[in-house]
């Protein structure tokens, strides 16, 4: 499996399941579903797709593409380019809405430029949104990944350290539902893909109050995670810090950057309200 763009993919391509009415909802739009998946067919990798692409990759008829491109056309969202088409920027209209009301990303972003510049690391933070994390805010040294992280980009939770702290704080039942559905891909020959040893990993890891993921995302890269809590202790996000492996060891990780990263972690919590 490679990484790329924003989204993680399988021999080069993402594949989404059409857009379905879910069983007995007489109120569910279809066409709006498929608008949707439309839009998240676009990403870094792919910055222009034909009708046929967006066809493939989001599972719908092609004609459907074709009538979901011309609307967001004639809504300025796209637009035609070299036989295909592009977003526009009138999509970040969309989640501008959200990121402008959320406390959270404007809370987070000086404490995580704070926390870098004290490491010399990347630092971001990102809530857990299904089987995925969504980036929030990020702080950026230099870059270490092959992708390229930005608020709003989405990696696999289970092979994260993000995503693990995330999945730890589950309920039993919200977590059993999660290792039944979830695809363990084997993205580098260290990545966790046994469900037994993913679950034991994620106890381990509520109980450490931590969590540090050693190139199993991507080969040089290791990070450490901690939960951010609201003041009555839910927890609602993590934070890490992600580091070549070549100039940090695991030991080294914990002692530098994890009594920083909980410092920030608590600044960022009592900031909520």
């Amino acid at each position: 499996m490679a990484i790329r763009g924003t989204r993680y993919e399988a021999d080069g391509a993402a594949r989404r399941p059409a857009a379905a009415s879910p069983a007995g909802d007489p109120d569910y739009m279809l066409s709006l579903a498929r608008g949707l998946e439309v839009i998240r067919a676009f990403e870094h990798a792919r910055p222009t797709l034909s009708i046929t692409e967006v066809a493939r990759l989001t599972g719908i008829s092609r004609a459907a593409a074709r009538r979901c491109l011309h609307t967001l056309a004639l809504l300025g969202y796209v637009a035609g380019r070299d036989g295909g088409y592009v977003l526009t920027p009138r999509i970040l209209a969309l989640g501008h809405a959200y990121l402008s009301a959320l406390p959270l990303a404007r809370i987070a972003q000086p404490v995580l430029e704070r926390l870098s510049g004290r490491l010399h690391e990347t630092c971001s933070i990102a809530v857990l949104d299904g089987d995925e994390i969504v980036y929030l805010a990020h702080a950026a040294t230099q870059r270490i990944l092959a992708i390229s992280l930005s608020v709003g980009s989405r990696l696999p939770a289970y092979c994260t350290s993000i995503g693990r702290m995330l999945l730890a704080h589950l309920d039993d039942a919200e977590l059993d539902l999660y290792l039944a559905r979830v695809q363990l891909e084997r993205l580098t020959p260290h990545t966790i893909t046994d469900r037994s040893v993913l679950r034991k990993e994620l106890r381990r890891s509520r109980s450490a109050g931590y969590v540090l993921v050693d190139q199993e995302l991507e080969m040089g890269l290791r990070s450490v995670a901690v939960p951010v809590k609201q003041p009555d202790g839910r927890v609602i996000a993590a934070i890490n810090v992600g580091a070549h492996a070549a100039r940090n060891d695991r030991q080294a990780m914990v002692k530098t950057c994890l009594p920083a990263l909980v410092d920030a972690a608590h600044e960022i919590g009592l900031g909520i309200r």
